[in-house]
C-alpha cells in the first residue's frame, strides 16, 4: 500500500490547474446533413484539426454523422466527453478504466479553480460487485468518484486523474483521501483507507458500514444478485443518487454478511432488483426475517429490468422517470463496471438513471419505446419546454454511432399541435392489437400507472 502527503507533496489545486491537462486524441465532427450545419468539438491541448464535412446526397430526414480523427500523437485516449450531439454526450473510453477517469474529471473539472472531491474510491477493474457497491460512496456528502486499478497496478489514466482530482480528505470523508476497496491499487502520494472482504457480500457490507459511519443510516437498502452483473448494474446509479447501500444475495440464500447489515438497520425497507431466476423467493424469504418490508422490482430481460427500475417509485425510493425533462445514462450490459464508472453522473448534473442496451449497434425495442414515452414536446415556444439529455458510456464498440444518433432523435424536443402527441409513427414491432391511445399534450399527461 502506498502512502504519501495528503495534497500531492504540497502542490496546490491551482498549480495542477495550470500544469496538468488530460491527454486526448479524439476530434469530433457532427454534421447535420439536411440542415448543412457543421460543428466541431475538441478536447485536449493542442486542439485537433477540424475535419470538414464531406458533401452528401440529400437525405429524407435530418440525421447526425460523427467521425473520429486519428490521433495526432501517440497518446492514450482518456475517454473524455468529446462526442456530442444536440441531446447526447459520449464518454468514449475503450474500457471502464478510461470511462471512470473521464467521468470523474467531467464531474470534478480540474481547471478553473473548481473544488475537487475530498476523496476518491478505488476499485479493481476485475471486481464488478465491488464497483457497483462502491457507487454509494459517490453520493453526498462523501461524493467520492470511482477510479479503477488493473492487475494490481495503477493505470496511467487513473494516476493522471487522481493527480488532477487531488483529494485531500475532509470531515465528510473521515479525513481519508481515498477508499481502497478489495484488491485495488492506490496511486503514489495518496493515503487510502483499506476495505477488505473475502466475498462480494462481505466487501459490500464493509462499504455499507463505512457509508453509515460517514453519513448515517440509509433510508433504504438495494439487494442484487452476486452472479448476474447485468441485472445489478442499475443499482449503481441509484446508490450514487441516494446513498442507499447495495448488498448482495446468492440465488437461493442470503449471505451472513448481508444479514448482519440488514439486522442492524431497524425499519429500513429492502428492494430486490432482479427476477426470480437471479434471486429466488427462498432467498427473499430469508431477507424478510430481518427486513420490515421486501419488494422485488424486475423483468426477466436486463434491458427491461433497468427500465422497470427507472419507472419505479414508492415514497422516497425510486427514480419515477415517467415523463419528459430528465437526464439519462446509457451503457452496454456487457460492461458491468461502466455502471460504477458512470455512477457520479447520476449524482450530479442532470441526475439520471442507468439504462442498458444488450445490442451495441441499435436500441432494443423496449428501450426505444421507453425513450419515446419520455420524448419532450412543446406547443408554441421551445424555450419554455423541458428537455432530455443522455450520457452515452463507452466507445463505439460499446455503443455505436448509429445508436447514439437514434437516442439523440428520441430525446429531441418536438412541436406538437394542441391536444396531440409528437408524431413519430409507431415504434418498430408495434402490432394492430395494441389499442390506440387518445392524443394528449405531453406536458399534461398523468403519471403512468406503476
Amino acid at each position: 500500500m502506498f502512502a504519501g502527503p495528503r495534497r500531492l507533496a504540497g502542490r496546490s489545486r491551482s498549480w495542477l490547474a495550470q500544469h496538468w491537462r488530460p491527454a486526448t486524441a479524439i476530434a469530433v465532427v457532427a454534421a447535420l446533413l439536411a440542415g448543412g450545419g457543421v460543428y466541431a468539438a475538441t478536447s485536449g491541448d493542442p486542439p485537433a484539426e477540424t475535419v470538414a464535412a464531406e458533401p452528401a446526397a440529400p437525405a429524407p430526414a435530418p440525421r447526425v454523422v460523427i467521425r473520429e480523427q486519428p490521433p495526432a500523437e501517440e497518446t492514450e485516449d482518456l475517454g473524455f466527453p468529446a462526442f456530442a450531439t444536440k441531446n447526447t454526450t459520449r464518454v468514449s473510453g475503450a474500457d471502464p478504466v478510461a470511462d471512470a477517469a473521464a467521468v470523474a474529471l467531467a464531474v470534478f473539472p480540474s481547471t478553473g479553480a473548481v473544488a475537487g472531491p475530498d476523496a476518491i474510491a478505488l476499485v479493481d477493474a476485475d471486481d464488478w460487485p465491488a464497483g457497483i457497491a462502491a457507487a454509494a460512496l459517490a453520493a453526498a456528502p462523501v461524493s467520492a468518484p470511482i477510479l479503477l486499478s488493473e492487475a494490481g497496478e495503477v493505470p496511467e489514466l487513473t494516476a493522471e486523474a487522481a493527480r488532477a482530482l487531488a483529494p485531500g480528505g475532509s470531515k465528510a470523508t473521515g479525513g481519508d483521501e481515498a477508499f481502497a476497496i478489495g484488491d485495488a491499487a492506490v496511486p503514489d502520494g495518496i493515503d487510502a483507507l483499506e476495505l477488505e472482504g473475502q466475498s462480494p457480500a462481505e466487501l459490500a457490507a464493509e462499504i455499507a458500514k463505512l457509508r453509515g459511519r460517514l453519513a448515517g443510516d440509509p433510508e433504504h437498502v438495494v439487494l442484487v444478485s452476486d452472479s448476474e452483473p447485468e441485472l445489478a448494474m442499475p443499482a449503481a446509479s441509484w446508490a450514487a443518487r441516494s446513498g442507499d447501500p447495495v448488498l448482495y444475495l446468492e440465488r437461493d440464500q442470503m449471505p451472513a454478511a448481508t444479514r448482519d447489515v440488514l439486522a442492524g438497520l431497524e425499519d429500513v425497507p429492502a428492494y430486490v432488483l432482479g427476477p426470480e431466476s437471479a434471486v429466488s423467493e427462498k432467498a427473499i424469504a430469508e431477507v424478510r426475517k430481518v427486513a420490515p418490508t421486501v419488494t422485488r422490482i424486475a423483468a426477466e430481460d436486463p434491458v427491461e429490468s433497468a427500465i422497470e427500475f427507472a419507472r419505479y417509485a414508492a415514497g422516497s425510493f425510486g427514480w419515477d422517470i415517467n415523463d419528459p425533462g430528465h437526464g439519462l445514462v446509457i451503457a452496454n450490459a456487457e460492461r458491468p463496471l461502466d455502471a460504477a464508472a458512470a455512477a457520479p453522473l447520476s449524482a450530479n448534473g442532470t441526475w439520471g438513471p442507468l439504462l442498458l442496451t444488450d445490442d451495441p449497434a441499435a436500441l432494443p425495442e423496449s428501450l426505444r419505446n421507453y425513450l419515446l414515452d419520455l420524448k419532450p414536446g412543446y406547443l408554441d415556444d421551445p424555450t419554455r419546454a423541458v428537455y432530455n439529455h443522455a450520457w452515452m458510456i463507452g466507445d463505439t464498440e460499446a455503443l455505436s454511432i448509429g445508436l447514439q444518433a437514434e437516442v439523440d432523435e428520441l430525446a429531441e424536443v418536438t412541436q406538437v399541435a394542441s391536444g396531440s402527441a409528437p408524431a413519430l409513427g409507431p415504434a418498430p414491432g408495434a402490432t394492430e392489437s395494441q389499442p390506440d391511445q387518445p392524443p394528449q399534450d405531453p406536458r399534461q399527461q398523468p403519471d403512468r400507472d406503476r
